[in-house]
């Protein structure tokens, strides 16, 4: 759904945008290349070519007495952008301006002139952004230089794979001073940190306690989308283009709000004393019932049969191993005949009971029983905060609630709550044992949510 409507908008634009003549022409082969004309004349970035001209920049950036550095996005990174984003920015010259200024440096940069590490570099826009060069792998926020070093008569262009998005504050919420009903239900892996945040929202004098139903993220769309009964929905896993169509169907239109990242835990009993990694390879061959005995896995370890322990078909947890260690193969997983439950904390007691079971649920869960639990490295990776920053942890995976801006209009209380969660949202995160999102995704998720309230756009 995204991609179809940001092409259908910026489709348009490219219909009415006036080409500015120094886009080509004898202009163009008299004098030196720009910037401008670098991104023109590049095949994989004709929605900034038109974000440029919709902004008015196209004169600023060609001017040949200046020299700026500026990190190009591609349009696959555009079309993932949240819709919201795109029609907001597209209709609103100083929002979409903010994006692309963010985008550019004054001064030449090239890839050589950066030195290892991180460091801090204010942009066009007035904030700062945070380039790294990692021997040689140079980033930019959340996004990986793919092409560097394309020099202009005015500059250099670095092709980035995202687009980077500005700091974003979101207004202070004063739960003592909101009232009315705030329902939530869905995963079981987002329903720790969603009730950490209920718990801080009655702390600081909420009069209603939000209510935190833990239902999996496959029903907790059903009752988002079908029944109509939630408010928000908790979820391990993006929402599906079925569930998005039965959504606006019954007249809601899913805003995804990115709340961090979990790093899926896959754990034995404290008992088990043979296992400490496993390859993806091995993980996929144990839940699929390829070997049936610990001996089977590595001839080092118990001939005793495993005991399998998952989440049910209906949770987002289920859904993202099936397709990050099974080739999307659920069946071989039901067919091994695991012990399946919603409820992560039985999973919890059934792997902890035996030295032989082994079962996989959210990290906090994990963090609730490190004492009768022992988490297992994949692939000579241990899941923790600076691997899954770095994506070096195999099954890191990002957690999201929905809401609508139609609810947050008519539930007032729920736009504040929102907005509540993304103000504590590190705070929660590292109570409950989760890991932030990056930079660029909690601004999306902020910048999203001004949108949607009215503020901007």
């Amino acid at each position: 759904m995204r991609k179809s409507i940001f092409a259908k908008v910026f489709s348009l634009v490219l219909a009415i945008a006036i080409v500015v003549p120094a886009f080509g022409g004898v202009a163009a082969q008299d004098a030196p290349a720009t910037v401008v004309d670098i991104v023109v004349n590049s095949e994989d970035h004709n929605t900034l070519e038109t974000a440029v001209v919709a902004a008015g920049l196209v004169e600023a950036l060609s001017n040949p007495d200046a020299e700026f550095t500026v990190f190009a996005p591609v349009d696959a990174a555009f079309a993932d952008l949240p819709s919201i984003v795109v029609e907001a920015a597209l209709a609103n010259t100083d929002l979409l301006t903010s994006l692309l200024t963010y985008h550019v440096v004054e001064g030449r940069i090239l890839s050589g002139d950066i030195a290892e590490g991180c460091t801090d570099v204010e942009t066009l826009n007035g904030a700062t952004i945070t380039v790294c060069n990692d021997m040689g792998n140079v980033t930019v926020n959340s996004a990986t230089v793919t092409a560097a070093d394309l020099e202009a008569g005015n500059g250099v262009v670095h092709v980035i794979d995202r687009v980077i998005i500005p700091p974003v504050e979101l207004p202070a919420v004063d739960p003592s001073t909101i009232s009315g009903p705030i329902i939530t239900a869905g995963s079981s892996t987002v329903a720790p940190l969603t009730t950490a945040v209920a718990q801080r929202w009655q702390d600081a004098g909420g009069v209603d306690v939000p209510t935190v139903d833990s239902i999996g993220t496959g029903a907790g769309f059903e009752r988002f989308c079908e029944a109509l009964e939630s408010d928000i929905s908790n979820a391990s896993r993006p929402i599906r283009d079925s569930e998005i169509e039965t959504c606006v169907a019954n007249g809601r239109v899913p805003l995804e709000i990115r709340v961090g990242t979990d790093a899926l835990a896959v754990t034995v009993s404290a008992e088990n004393d043979f296992v400490d990694n496993l390859t993806l390879e091995q993980l996929a061959a144990i839940f699929s019932g390829q070997v049936e005995t610990w001996a089977d896995v590595n001839p080092d370890w118990p001939d005793e049969e495993i005991l399998l322990y998952s989440p049910g078909t209906d949770s987002g947890t289920f859904d993202y191993f099936v397709e990050a260690v099974l080739d999307e193969n659920a069946d071989a997983l039901l067919n091994a005949n695991p012990e399946l439950s919603e409820n992560d904390d039985v999973l919890v007691e059934g792997v902890s009971g035996s030295p032989f079971a082994i079962g996989y649920f959210g990290y906090a869960y994990y963090i609730e029983n490190t004492d009768i639990l022992h988490i297992v490295d994949i692939e000579g990776v241990t899941p923790s905060a600076a691997n899954v920053d770095n994506g070096s942890y195999p099954l890191a995976r990002p957690l999201f609630i929905y809401t609508t801006a139609e609810i947050m209009a008519e539930k007032p209380q729920v736009a504040a709550f929102v907005a509540f969660y993304l103000n504590n949202l590190d705070e929660a995160l590292a109570e409950v044992g989760y890991f932030p999102a990056n930079a660029d995704d909690e601004n999306v998720a902020k910048l999203s949510w001004l949108i949607a309230t009215g503020n901007i756009g």
